[in-house]
């Protein structure tokens, strides 16, 4: 599902609400989980799982087209962990 997707399924389900106030909703929503995880916090929605970070060290690495080496600096990436009934569908 992508983004417009959620918010075409957002608007069926709640006709109440204008386009322009569930992509609000939807914003602020991704906004905050970004904002949190960026501050090196952690993001866990009951029922569906969490968000954190992982830190990557720093690795020597290949330039596929060249073959030269290259130093990658370390970084945070995104890690989520399914919650239990999220498995549980999956694995119906």
């Amino acid at each position: 599902m992508i983004r417009s997707e959620l918010i075409k399924k957002l608007e069926s389900e709640n006709p109440e609400l204008k386009t322009e106030e569930i992509e609000k909703i939807v914003d602020l929503f991704f906004n905050q989980i970004i904002q949190r995880l960026s501050d090196g916090g952690r993001v866990e929605l009951r029922g569906f799982g969490a968000f954190s970070t992982r830190e990557r060290s720093p690795r020597k690495g290949r330039n596929p087209r060249t073959g030269a080496s290259v130093e990658v600096p370390s970084k945070r990436v995104p890690y989520f962990k399914p919650g239990k009934e999220v498995r549980e569908q999956l694995n119906k």
